[in-house]
C-alpha cells in the first residue's frame, strides 16, 4: 500500500468516528433529564390546639420598698438578701436613742397630770359642800371644776404623747409588711437613713402570685377576642383558656395562669398593647423581674393546617406549592390566620383546600410547571407533634 492510499484510509476512519461521537452526545442531549422527587402532603381538615408564644417579663403581686420612717443609724440586718419572710418580721433595726427618751419624758409627764387630776379633784370635792351650804359662792364650784376638767385634759394630751413616743419608738424597727422575698439591701451597719433617703432600704416582693406582662399587636388582640360578639371585653377575657408559662431554661411551669387585664391603651409607636397574666407560685419557684415565655393556645376546628417550611414570601405574599395530577408543580398565594403563626403551623383560610397536594420541602426552588416526582408523606408523620 502506498503513502497516498493510507492517508485516505485514515482520513476516512477518523470522520467515520467522528460521525459517531457526535450521533452519541446528540443522542444524550435529547434524552430526558431526570425527575427529582419531592416530600408532599395530601390535605385534610383537622382539629388541632396550636401556640402562640410571647415573651413577658415577671413582677411579684406586690413590690413593696422598704423605707425607714425615723432618722437614725442601722444597728442590726436580721435577714439577707433572698431571703422569704413573714408579715410583720423584723428586718433592720434603727438605732435612734431620742425616741427612747421621748417614751420615758412622755411617762414622767403622764404621772405629773395624774397628780395634777387628783388634786383638781380634792378641790371639787372640798367646794362642793360649802357651796351647798352658803358659805362660798358658786364661783369657786365652778372654777375648782375647771382647773379639774384642764387636769383631765393634759392627762390625755400625755397619754396621747406617750401612744405616738411610744409609735416613733416601734418605728425603729423595720418590719415586713407582707409575706415575700427581700430584694437587694444597699445599706450596711452604722449607715444612717432617715425617711428622706432617696434609696429605700431593701424591696419585699410578694410572689405567692406573679404577674406576666407581655405584648400583642392590635390585629392578633382582634382575632385573640374575636369570640361571643356583643359581650363586654371584661367578659371575654373571663372566657379566654388558661396560658402556660415557659421558663428561661425551656422548662415548662407546672402552674397554669389566666389572663386578668387587657390595657385599653394601644401603644401608637409600636401598635400592641400591654397584657397581664396572673400564675400562682406557691413554691416561689418564679421572682420578681425573670424573663418569661407565656404561651396561649388556640383551638382549632376542622382547620387546614400546613407546615410553615411548606411555604415561602415572595413580595410580601405567602405562597405555597400544589402539585397537580400530571406532577406539575403550581405556586398557589394563599392567606393564614394572623394569630396562626404558631410553632410551626399555618391555618390556611384561602387558596388551599382539602384533598389538595402540596410540597413540603424545597418549595422556594420550585418553578410554576416543573414536573417532580411525589413521594407522599402521611398526615400522622406530619402532625406528630400537635395534640
Amino acid at each position: 500500500m502506498n503513502k497516498q492510499s493510507f492517508l485516505s484510509i485514515l482520513a476516512v476512519s477518523i470522520f467515520i468516528a467522528s460521525c459517531g461521537n457526535k450521533s452519541d452526545n446528540s443522542a444524550q442531549a435529547g434524552g430526558a433529564q431526570p425527575v427529582k422527587e419531592y416530600k408532599t402532603l395530601v390535605l385534610e381538615s383537622k382539629s388541632a390546639t396550636l401556640n402562640t408564644d410571647y415573651p413577658a417579663s415577671i413582677q411579684g403581686q406586690e413590690n413593696i420598698e422598704i423605707r425607714p420612717r425615723v432618722e437614725g443609724y442601722i444597728e442590726k440586718i436580721y435577714v439577707d438578701e433572698g431571703a422569704v419572710v413573714k408579715t410583720g418580721q423584723a428586718l433592720f433595726k434603727i438605732n435612734a436613742p431620742e425616741y427612747e427618751q421621748q417614751v420615758r419624758t412622755a411617762a414622767a409627764s403622764i404621772k405629773s397630770a395624774q397628780a395634777a387630776v387628783s388634786t383638781a379633784k380634792l378641790a371639787v370635792q372640798k367646794v362642793k359642800p360649802l357651796v351647798e351650804k352658803g358659805i362660798i359662792s358658786k364661783y369657786e364650784l365652778e372654777s375648782a371644776q375647771f382647773n379639774y376638767e384642764s387636769a383631765m385634759a393634759t392627762l390625755a394630751q400625755a397619754n396621747a404623747s406617750l401612744v405616738n413616743a411610744k409609735t416613733n419608738l416601734g418605728y425603729t424597727t423595720v418590719t415586713s409588711p407582707v409575706n415575700g422575698v427581700v430584694g437587694s439591701i444597699p445599706f450596711r451597719l452604722g449607715s444612717l437613713v432617715g425617711s428622706a433617703t432617696a434609696e429605700p432600704l431593701t424591696t419585699v416582693s410578694s410572689i405567692g402570685n406573679v404577674y406576666a406582662y407581655f405584648a400583642m399587636n392590635e390585629k392578633l388582640l382582634l382575632n385573640f377576642t374575636d369570640t361571643d360578639s356583643g359581650v363586654s371585653l371584661a367578659q371575654k377575657i373571663k372566657k379566654l383558656p388558661e396560658v402556660s408559662l415557659v421558663l428561661s431554661d425551656g422548662s415548662a411551669y407546672d402552674q397554669k395562669g389566666r389572663i386578668e387585664t387587657i390595657n385599653g391603651l394601644i401603644n401608637t409607636e409600636t401598635g400592641s398593647v400591654n397584657i397581664r397574666a396572673r400564675f400562682p407560685n406557691p413554691q416561689g419557684i418564679i421572682r420578681s423581674g425573670s424573663s418569661v415565655t407565656v404561651r396561649i393556645p388556640k383551638a382549632i376546628n376542622e382547620g387546614l393546617l400546613i407546615p410553615q417550611s411548606a411555604t415561602f414570601e415572595l413580595q410580601d405574599k405567602l405562597f405555597a406549592v400544589v402539585v397537580g395530577k400530571d406532577g406539575k408543580t403550581k405556586n398557589t398565594n394563599i392567606t393564614v390566620l394572623d394569630n396562626s403563626a404558631a410553632g410551626n403551623y399555618y391555618v390556611v383560610t384561602s387558596g388551599l383546600k382539602p384533598g389538595d397536594q402540596i410540597v413540603l420541602e424545597g418549595v422556594a426552588s420550585l418553578k410554576d410547571g416543573s414536573q417532580i416526582k411525589s413521594h407522599n408523606v402521611s398526615a400522622e408523620t406530619v402532625y406528630a407533634d400537635l395534640k
